[in-house]
């Protein structure tokens, strides 16, 4: 049940990550890998890896915009 949780989070984290490469709209990204991280913590509390691993990919692009854009743009 926890590694669906964490599915869950993800996707809602990845669908707010396409709204987030717009420009000047990159300071949505440290709210979805907040949002990421909450998924890995339910993915970590799983048997399962991929939710967890689907989380931190999805914290990995935002991260990558994050740091094309200086943090904030």
């Amino acid at each position: 049940m926890a590694n669906v949780i964490s599915f869950l989070f993800g996707t809602i984290a990845l669908v707010l990550a396409i709204i987030g490469f717009i420009p000047l709209l990159g300071w949505l990204n440290w709210l979805i890998i907040l949002i990421a991280g909450v998924g890995a913590a339910f993915g970590a509390a799983s048997d399962k890896n991929s939710g967890r691993n689907f989380c931190f990919v999805v914290m990995g692009i935002c991260a990558l915009r994050l740091w094309i854009g200086g943090g904030i743009i």
